[in-house]
């Protein structure tokens, strides 16, 4: 089997829309390019992909306004060359001067239930079985490459792999019109990559991902 579920949870979730210029604000729910980098943080190969085909919202909805310390800087790509071909430098940045205070407004007590399938890259020599095995060993003992979050790194999230979810809770009985959200970035021109859209519902507490080759996601 190459589909698999997980359920993930944390206190605090920030999905940022990417309208909002200048305070976060999250939506209403978990991303499908925020789920994949879940899925991603557990198993990552050149050689796979993941692709998001089902949410579940598993707690209420609820929101919470927070205001943070942010870095409003980042490091220049010519310092970070310069550095390259010195072999040394230095890339530091001043968080006294660079600090600023940002209001959010983010999730609270978030937890879902997201299914995913797992395919080989075109450039894959190896099965697939090879990859699901790997996956589901390490997701079942907790491992992960990298600390999982929901949708900020200082949002860490809690992880386990769901054998059979229809022995699981129910998600949420809510049906709701989601509006326009990011389904993921196309990477066809890496140097450029464009953020591409699709009409989210919500129907009692499951979300359908389309596929991101189809006429349902839009740039």
């Amino acid at each position: 089997m190459n589909t698999f579920c997980l359920e993930v949870s944390g206190p605090f979730a920030c999905f940022t829309r990417p309208e909002m210029k200048v305070e976060r604000v999250s939506y209403d729910v978990i991303t499908p390019s925020a789920a994949r980098s879940v899925f991603e943080a557990i198993l990552w190969k050149p050689q796979i992909r993941w692709r998001i085909t089902r949410i579940e919202v598993l707690n209420p909805i609820r929101w919470i306004n927070l205001r943070r310390n942010e870095v409003g800087a980042v490091v220049s790509t010519r310092n970070v060359q310069q550095a390259m071909n010195a072999g040394s430098g230095y890339l530091g940045l001043d968080i006294e001067d660079e600090r600023q205070q940002r209001a959010g407004l983010f999730l609270r007590d978030a937890a879902y239930r997201l299914h995913a399938e797992l395919a080989l890259s075109p450039k894959a020599n190896d099965p697939l079985v090879k990859y699901t095995e790997m996956f589901t060993r390490r997701a079942a003992k907790g491992q992960c490459v990298n600390q999982p979050y929901l949708g900020c790194r200082e949002f860490a999230a809690d992880f386990r792999l769901v054998a059979a979810s229809a022995a699981e809770r129910p998600a949420i009985d809510e049906t709701r019109d989601l509006g326009w959200m990011l389904h993921d970035l196309d990477f066809t021109d890496p140097c450029a990559p464009q953020p591409r859209f699709f009409r989210a519902e919500m129907k009692n507490g499951v979300i359908l991902v389309p596929d991101f080759e189809t006429g349902e996601v839009k740039s």
